[in-house]
């Protein structure tokens, strides 16, 4: 029973050592700048990070002379098939908290823990806008054409791709009529989330970023 207790006393202090060292580290890290020396390009092209308070998104326009997501990221995969929008958000981010959490109440313990232990797979969080305006949540941000083609690339290999073209993802689960999901590389998990793919994106474009963020202030800290 003494060595039990003993046991169980060692593994509560390495998990409160463990949750510390991590809150230190998000709080700490978030806070250290890379490319913070970079030049704005008096002109260029107009992207966009948005946030909702907790989860952010890289926003950019459907169609430049570089690409036109509209051949991989389809209007007609909305419901409401509208060409006219002139923005499309990307937000990666956990399969099963996009398509199984559409509240927190529907929060269940198996979506969770798959998420944080990186044991679920990912998906792509599709969005059209006709226009953005910039406030606290959402940073116009001007980068250069090869900037542009950099984050492209990025973008574009964070997708699944068959044959060259995107896995839409069949669901009901969709936020609104502009919106669709699509199948995604990698696994959401304690120090890979939503916002690290973001901050990540900023990074290969060159861009203001965090040298490691989990949450969305820690970009946006850099944008204040």
């Amino acid at each position: 029973m003494k060595k039990s207790l003993i046991i169980l006393f060692r593994t509560i202090l390495v998990i409160i050592a463990f949750i510390l060292l991590y809150v230190v580290a998000v709080l700490g890290l978030s806070r250290i700048p890379v490319n913070s020396d970079v030049a704005k390009p008096e002109k260029g092209i107009e992207i966009y990070l948005l946030s909702n308070g907790v989860h952010t998104d890289i926003v950019v326009p459907v169609k430049t002379q570089i690409t036109d997501w509209s051949e991989k990221v389809k209007y007609q995969n909305t419901k409401a098939n509208d060409s006219t929008a002139n923005y499309l958000a990307f937000g990666w981010g956990d399969k099963g908290f996009y398509l199984n959490t559409p509240t927190w109440a529907d929060l269940k313990f198996s979506t969770a823990f798959n998420a944080t232990s990186g044991l679920s797979s990912s998906a792509m969080h599709c969005t059209f806008y006709k226009r953005m305006e910039e406030d606290e949540q959402c940073k116009k941000i001007t980068i250069t054409k090869k900037q542009y083609e950099q984050l492209v690339e990025f973008i574009e290999n964070s997708f699944q791709m068959k044959n060259g073209q995107t896995l839409k993802i069949e669901t009901n689960a969709v936020y609104g009529n502009n919106d669709a999901f699509y199948e995604a590389k990698g696994s959401y998990n304690l120090f890979y989330t939503c916002n690290t793919w973001t901050n990540s994106a900023l990074k290969a474009a060159n861009q203001k970023a965090s040298l490691w963020t989990v949450y969305d202030k820690g970009i946006l800290y850099h944008y204040e």
